[in-house]
């Protein structure tokens, strides 16, 4: 078999995996066994966003991060052990990741009305939603009847999650071994109009970028000059800044036409320019904001369908941060 033809078949059987996953997951997949499951949820989400409007991104990266690796089993609300570092701790999602507040809550509350029944997974699957809601996005149905994993490794989270510094290829390739589309993964980029990002994710674009320029030449350079204000170049690991300055706590376009101003953040953002596919899914979603809200609705339910634990397989843990013993 060819390299070419292996990576078909791989691609074949993730695509498998998917369907048959879909198949075991419902909506109101609680509505007899614990039917006030999704409005504690969403309360908690509230009260959280009531508090700090920066935990709707927390929450839907949180989901992001967990379905990437291991598939959406809940495993990156694992606290790490002393014999174990979990991926809530590798760095890709340390000191960046938030929102276990609002999933802890909220179990605590689940589990005094209905024990044992909803799983971490499922939570954090609402919670995202709920999220996308709160600011300004579509709701949507999520198919729920997640089971919840019993490993977490920080390891497979540095080699499962797209890094800041990924072109197109690179990010088309990832998404791909997921079961998702290039445009799912241009679709699901949009997520970072909410939220900020780390000093440290992008600086290499703003000094020293090569030889020939000391700022990244496809970076807008008012906008540069206003990132070196805020990021020094020994910038420490906890300075930050938002995604998308003109609208950081609001679900819609705006993370698109930073792009087409060549004010993407991160590298991953900016190279989303550098393909005439991925250039023309960037511009239709400018066009057309509500296509692109109903074209993200749908590919978070997607992404919350990676590799699922359903049935009998995983637990449900009756406190997120820990397996059941």
């Amino acid at each position: 078999m060819s390299y070419k033809q292996l990576k078909a078949f791989i691609l074949l059987l993730v695509c498998l995996y998917i369907v048959e996953s879909e198949a075991q997951l419902q909506v109101g997949f609680y509505q007899s066994s614990c039917g006030l499951a999704e409005l504690i949820v969403k309360q908690e989400v509230r009260i959280g966003f009531i508090k700090d409007k920066g935990v709707a991104a927390g929450l839907v990266r949180l989901h992001f991060h967990d379905c990437f690796v291991r598939g959406c089993d809940g495993s990156v609300l694992i606290d790490s052990t002393p014999s174990n570092t979990a991926e809530k701790d590798a760095p890709p999602n340390n000191p960046s990741l938030r929102g276990f507040e609002v999933i802890d809550n909220a179990k605590s509350r689940l589990e005094a009305i209905c024990k044992g029944v909803v799983s971490c997974a499922d939570i954090l699957a609402f919670a995202a939603r709920d999220s996308i809601e709160i600011t300004g996005g579509l709701g949507y149905d999520v198919p729920a009847g997640r089971r919840d994993g019993r490993v977490s490794v920080a390891s497979e989270a540095l080699s499962n999650l797209p890094p800041p510094t990924f072109d197109v290829n690179q990010l088309t390739k990832m998404f791909a071994t997921k079961g998702l589309t290039q445009e799912e993964m241009v679709t699901l980029s949009g997520a970072h109009t909410l939220g900020r990002s780390h000093c440290t994710s992008f600086i290499n674009r703003l000094y020293n970028f090569n030889s020939n320029s000391s700022q990244d030449p496809t970076l807008d350079t008012t906008y540069a000059a206003q990132l070196r204000q805020k990021c020094p170049q020994n910038s420490n690991a906890n300075l930050v800044v938002p995604m998308d300055p003109s609208s950081p706590a609001f679900t819609d376009v705006g993370y698109y036409k930073g792009v087409l101003a060549n004010r993407g953040l991160l590298t991953s953002d900016q190279t989303l320019l550098t393909s005439p596919q991925t250039q023309f899914q960037v511009v239709q979603n400018v066009q057309n904001p509500f296509l692109w809200r109903n074209k993200f609705a749908a590919a978070m339910v997607k992404m919350g369908k990676i590799g699922v634990l359903t049935g009998n397989a995983g637990e449900v843990r009756a406190n997120c941060r820990v397996i059941n013993s």
